[in-house]
């Protein structure tokens, strides 16, 4: 697999985890404050989002570390 891939992987898995750590801090600003029925809504949407961004990140993680496996051990 040639590193330009692999160069690739890593940083779509980077930018993944960089979106999630945006979406964890939204969650925890909504968390952080006393709530109407509007903003309990906003809060669950927020911990969707954060759920969703952390699915991509474990989605991408595999991806990469199966390209360094087959680059580094050959399977």
């Amino acid at each position: 697999m040639p590193a330009d891939n692999l160069d690739k992987l890593q940083s779509a898995y980077k930018a993944a985890v960089e979106e999630w750590i945006v979406a964890i801090k939204q969650e925890e600003e909504l968390a952080s404050v006393n709530h109407s029925v509007a903003e309990v809504d906003t809060w669950e949407a927020a911990h969707f989002k954060e759920d969703e961004m952390r699915d991509k990140v474990l989605d991408l993680k595999a991806e990469y570390e199966d390209a360094l496996r087959k680059e580094l051990f050959g399977f």
